[in-house]
């Protein structure tokens, strides 16, 4: 294949890919072998929306040298061995789509997959053992699984998933599948447990709530707003709500203009004051985000993408409305370091520097608890280690978010 055309391919991917809500943001990568001995790859930490020609990196599969000064993506070695180990493969896509993210958390493999999902990915698909991200380790997981099995798809353990193809709708493919197989696959679970059959997964909300949640937690629900920060005052409007908006100095907490939002005015306000470093405010309520703060306990990693994004913990702090000043500034220490917090039966607050990241940190908080969640029913908990969500959240603050918002 000429490169011009793989690279355009490789662009086309990633935009259809986003559009399809199987890749979000920058994670994941995108390759297409142009001979034997090169493939064409997404670069490191660049929004897929924007890429061009020239961003895509020229790889050789040998030794993974490159041509020109743009890094490729940290997975490269991932996309050499797939092209390595299955010579028919000419396309591959490395995503954190959420329904093969559950399985990758729940450390298993699909087996005995049938129809026509079984014509397009194969019979089973194989979990690759952890590795860190962009680490040997996590690429010679991937080779073992790629080895032990004849599937086009391997889940990668609290990671993501790689999906082979023949040329780039072959790889559209599988991804899609994949996505069906991974959610019938929980649907089969909740089943089995309850004998009841799952129209969708939104059952699992049901199943973790009644069986976990034996106590309700002492706090009262209130709307969810987002927010802005504008100089020295902040504009705040419901999430559901017509578009309203309210202005509040940050200084005094003075009405500028507007109305409403009234019971999460300080919640916002305080946050603002403590942390020059947040601009945008989202609190989202989510249903499984509220299922997970109606757990009322600390939220750690089941998936690497959320220690990057939102924190190597979320902790959970009740905010009262009728004592907002008081119980605010214990939302507020439960921040501290992160970017998002649970909020006692009423999903999460999160928070970010600017609009891109908010919109990344919302929607992978909101991942993060389905997956949590759907973990709490296979009763299948294993976090990532500690030091290791630390060091990858270090890694994701100093490096990867600065060239990501770009």
């Amino acid at each position: 294949m000429e490169i011009m055309q793989a690279k355009e391919l490789v662009i086309k991917a990633g935009k259809e890919l986003v559009e399809s809500g199987l890749i979000a943001r920058t994670w994941g990568n995108i390759s297409c072998r142009i001979s034997d001995t090169q493939f064409v790859i997404t670069p490191s930490g660049r929004a897929y929306e924007t890429l061009t020609p020239e961003e895509i990196v020229l790889v050789n599969i040998e030794d993974l040298t490159y041509d020109g000064e743009i890094k490729p993506s940290s997975e490269k070695g991932i996309h050499a061995a797939a092209y390595k180990l299955r010579p028919e493969c000419n396309f591959v896509i490395h995503t954190h789509q959420i329904n093969a993210s559950i399985i990758s958390a729940l450390g298993m493999d699909i087996n005995n997959i049938q129809g026509e999902n079984a014509q397009v990915i194969g019979n089973n698909v194989p979990i690759a053992s952890y590795g860190l991200p962009g680490t040997g380790k996590l690429r010679q997981g991937v080779i073992d699984a790629i080895t032990r099995s004849d599937s086009k798809a391997a889940i990668m353990a609290h990671h993501g998933a790689l999906c082979m193809g023949a040329d780039y709708d072959d790889a559209f493919s599988v991804a899609s599948r994949l996505e069906e197989v991974c959610e019938e696959t929980v649907k089969g679970k909740y089943e089995m447990l309850t004998g009841k059959v799952a129209d969708s997964l939104s059952v699992v909300n049901d199943y973790v709530t009644e069986k976990l949640i034996k106590k309700p937690l002492d706090a009262k629900e209130f709307d969810a707003c987002k927010s802005e920060r504008d100089g020295t005052v902040f504009n705040i409007s419901l999430v559901d709500g017509d578009g309203s908006v309210t202005r509040i100095d940050i200084a005094t907490g003075d009405i500028i203009a507007g109305e409403g939002c009234e019971d999460s005015i300080e919640l916002h306000r305080a946050v603002y004051k403590k942390r020059d470093d947040v601009n945008y405010i989202y609190h989202t309520k989510d249903p499984y985000t509220v299922v997970c703060s109606r757990l009322g306990k600390t939220m750690r990693p089941l998936i690497d993408d959320f220690a990057q994004i939102v924190g190597a913990t979320v902790k959970h702090a009740a905010y009262n409305p009728d004592d907002s000043l008081k119980t605010s500034k214990k939302v507020v220490r439960k921040l501290r370091g992160r970017n998002a917090v649970l909020l006692d039966n009423n999903g999460a607050l999160c928070v970010s520097g600017n609009e891109y990241d908010g919109g990344a940190i919302e929607f992978i908080m909101n991942k993060g608890a389905k997956i949590h969640v759907t973990a709490k029913m296979y009763n299948k908990f294993s976090p990532i280690n500690p030091i290791e969500t630390r060091l990858m959240r270090f890694i994701y603050l100093t490096k990867y978010s600065k060239k990501a918002g770009k």
